[in-house]
């Protein structure tokens, strides 16, 4: 009677060992999972910046607005008989002064 329970005790350690600790155990899927989610939270965060630039290129193709917008911005353009008015601040300009 012994015997057959180690035998039967070892058939279903036996049973078992993929389950918990092989190829496609449960640690093995529990990781994979936590990946998959990983993956899918690094996936929103380019789909919220492809949203993003989809619609300046959008705003770029349809309206001058963000064309002139960014010429003056990045490029400091002006428009033929604007007056350019740069202030300084007063109180930081003498600091400055070696």
């Amino acid at each position: 009677m012994r015997r057959l329970t180690l035998m039967l005790l070892v058939l279903l350690a036996a049973l078992q060992w993929p389950l918990w600790l092989g190829k496609g155990s449960w640690l093995r899927v529990w990781q994979l999972d936590k990946q998959v989610e990983e993956q899918r939270a690094a996936n929103l965060v380019l789909v919220r910046r492809n949203a993003a630039l989809d619609a300046e290129v959008r705003d770029l193709k349809q309206g001058t607005a963000a064309i002139e917008e960014r010429a003056r911005n990045e490029l400091g353009m002006i428009r033929q008989g604007e007056v350019f008015f740069q202030l300084l601040d007063t109180a930081n300009a003498g600091n400055n002064k070696p």
